[in-house]
Protein backbone atom coordinates (compact mmCIF):
# COMPACT_ATOMS: atom_id res chain seq x y z
CA UNK A 1 0.00 0.00 0.00
CA UNK A 2 1.30 3.35 -0.54
CA UNK A 3 1.66 5.63 2.61
CA UNK A 4 1.70 9.60 1.78
CA UNK A 5 2.07 12.09 4.43
CA UNK A 6 0.17 15.38 3.24
CA UNK A 7 1.37 18.49 4.96
CA UNK A 8 0.23 22.49 4.04
CA UNK A 9 -0.45 25.77 4.57
CA UNK A 10 -2.99 26.81 6.94
CA UNK A 11 -3.75 30.30 5.41
CA UNK A 12 -5.56 29.39 2.42
CA UNK A 13 -8.72 32.06 2.09
CA UNK A 14 -6.32 33.02 -1.15
CA UNK A 15 -8.19 30.59 -3.47
CA UNK A 16 -11.67 29.43 -3.83
CA UNK A 17 -13.15 25.76 -2.52
CA UNK A 18 -12.96 24.83 -6.53
CA UNK A 19 -9.56 25.60 -6.62
CA UNK A 20 -8.54 23.90 -3.70
CA UNK A 21 -10.58 21.05 -5.08
CA UNK A 22 -8.82 20.98 -8.47
CA UNK A 23 -5.43 20.86 -6.93
CA UNK A 24 -6.32 17.85 -5.34
CA UNK A 25 -7.82 16.20 -7.99
CA UNK A 26 -4.48 16.68 -10.14
CA UNK A 27 -1.63 16.27 -6.79
CA UNK A 28 -3.44 14.15 -4.97
CA UNK A 29 -6.05 11.82 -7.02
CA UNK A 30 -3.29 10.09 -9.07
CA UNK A 31 -2.05 8.14 -5.20
CA UNK A 32 -5.32 7.67 -4.02
CA UNK A 33 -6.34 4.50 -5.69
CA UNK A 34 -4.53 1.81 -3.05
CA UNK A 35 -3.35 4.51 -0.85
CA UNK A 36 -3.14 5.76 2.81
CA UNK A 37 -3.12 9.13 3.41
CA UNK A 38 -1.90 10.80 6.71
CA UNK A 39 -2.98 14.34 7.36
CA UNK A 40 -2.45 16.28 10.29
CA UNK A 41 -5.77 17.61 12.39
CA UNK A 42 -5.31 21.21 11.35
CA UNK A 43 -7.09 24.03 9.89
CA UNK A 44 -6.38 25.20 6.31
CA UNK A 45 -4.74 22.70 3.86
CA UNK A 46 -5.17 19.70 6.45
CA UNK A 47 -8.92 19.91 6.51
CA UNK A 48 -9.79 20.84 3.07
CA UNK A 49 -7.29 18.06 2.23
CA UNK A 50 -9.00 16.26 4.60
CA UNK A 51 -12.64 16.14 3.35
CA UNK A 52 -11.56 16.08 -0.29
CA UNK A 53 -10.26 12.56 0.39
CA UNK A 54 -13.60 11.33 2.27
CA UNK A 55 -15.59 12.76 0.36
CA UNK A 56 -13.50 11.60 -3.20
CA UNK A 57 -11.55 9.01 -2.70
CA UNK A 58 -12.00 5.64 -0.99
CA UNK A 59 -8.14 5.57 -0.06
CA UNK A 60 -7.57 5.47 3.99
CA UNK A 61 -6.99 8.15 6.14
CA UNK A 62 -5.12 8.82 9.56
CA UNK A 63 -5.52 12.30 10.94
CA UNK A 64 -2.57 12.89 13.74
CA UNK A 65 -2.99 15.60 16.34
CA UNK A 66 0.08 16.83 18.26
CA UNK A 67 -1.99 17.05 21.72
CA UNK A 68 -5.67 15.78 20.78
CA UNK A 69 -7.93 16.47 18.44
CA UNK A 70 -10.25 18.92 21.32
CA UNK A 71 -7.07 20.88 21.17
CA UNK A 72 -7.34 21.55 17.51
CA UNK A 73 -9.16 24.86 15.52
CA UNK A 74 -12.69 24.35 15.51
CA UNK A 75 -12.23 23.93 11.60
CA UNK A 76 -10.46 20.66 11.90
CA UNK A 77 -12.85 19.36 14.33
CA UNK A 78 -15.33 20.02 12.21
CA UNK A 79 -13.48 18.25 9.38
CA UNK A 80 -12.95 14.93 11.28
CA UNK A 81 -16.56 14.90 12.69
CA UNK A 82 -17.74 15.33 9.56
CA UNK A 83 -15.33 12.49 7.55
CA UNK A 84 -15.39 10.01 10.99
CA UNK A 85 -16.72 7.05 8.66
CA UNK A 86 -14.22 7.44 6.11
CA UNK A 87 -11.44 8.02 8.96
CA UNK A 88 -8.80 4.68 9.69
CA UNK A 89 -7.60 6.23 12.82
CA UNK A 90 -7.34 9.22 14.38
CA UNK A 91 -3.98 9.60 16.19
CA UNK A 92 -2.90 11.48 19.45
CA UNK A 93 0.29 12.35 20.26
CA UNK A 94 -0.59 14.04 23.41
CA UNK A 95 1.46 16.75 23.33
CA UNK A 96 1.14 19.07 26.53
CA UNK A 97 2.23 22.34 24.58
CA UNK A 98 0.54 23.31 21.62
CA UNK A 99 3.81 25.04 20.19
CA UNK A 100 6.60 24.46 17.08
CA UNK A 101 8.32 22.04 18.61
CA UNK A 102 5.21 19.79 19.05
CA UNK A 103 4.00 20.15 15.89
CA UNK A 104 7.28 19.50 13.84
CA UNK A 105 7.07 16.48 15.88
CA UNK A 106 3.84 15.53 14.80
CA UNK A 107 5.28 16.22 11.61
CA UNK A 108 8.08 13.89 11.69
CA UNK A 109 5.67 11.20 13.04
CA UNK A 110 3.92 11.11 9.89
CA UNK A 111 7.21 11.17 7.99
CA UNK A 112 8.74 8.25 9.62
CA UNK A 113 5.52 6.26 8.92
CA UNK A 114 4.52 7.08 4.79
CA UNK A 115 6.75 6.56 1.94
CA UNK A 116 6.15 10.01 0.83
CA UNK A 117 4.72 13.56 1.42
CA UNK A 118 2.96 15.62 -0.95
CA UNK A 119 3.54 19.26 0.51
CA UNK A 120 1.39 22.60 -0.10
CA UNK A 121 3.22 25.33 1.21
CA UNK A 122 1.82 29.08 0.62
CA UNK A 123 4.10 30.77 -1.99
CA UNK A 124 5.04 33.27 0.23
CA UNK A 125 5.75 31.91 3.36
CA UNK A 126 9.74 30.71 3.53
CA UNK A 127 10.11 29.16 6.80
CA UNK A 128 7.04 27.12 7.83
CA UNK A 129 6.30 23.51 9.29
CA UNK A 130 4.91 22.93 6.13
CA UNK A 131 8.75 23.67 4.65
CA UNK A 132 9.74 22.01 7.53
CA UNK A 133 8.10 18.39 6.61
CA UNK A 134 9.20 18.76 3.17
CA UNK A 135 12.74 18.95 4.39
CA UNK A 136 12.34 16.34 7.02
CA UNK A 137 10.96 13.85 4.20
CA UNK A 138 14.09 14.57 1.63
CA UNK A 139 16.52 14.11 5.04
CA UNK A 140 15.15 10.57 5.21
CA UNK A 141 15.76 10.36 1.50
CA UNK A 142 12.17 9.93 0.51
CA UNK A 143 10.47 11.39 -2.46
CA UNK A 144 8.19 14.42 -2.24
CA UNK A 145 6.24 16.76 -4.21
CA UNK A 146 5.70 20.48 -3.74
CA UNK A 147 2.54 21.80 -4.83
CA UNK A 148 2.80 25.81 -4.01
CA UNK A 149 -0.20 27.79 -3.30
Amino acid sequence: MRTVTITGTRRTGHKTPAEYADLFEQYLGPFAPGAHFYVGGAAGIDSLALLWLADRTAAAITVVAPGTMGRQPAEAQEAVARSRGRIKEVVELGAAELQAPAYHARNRWMVDRTLMTIGFPHATEPSTGTRQTIDYTAEQGKPRLIVPV
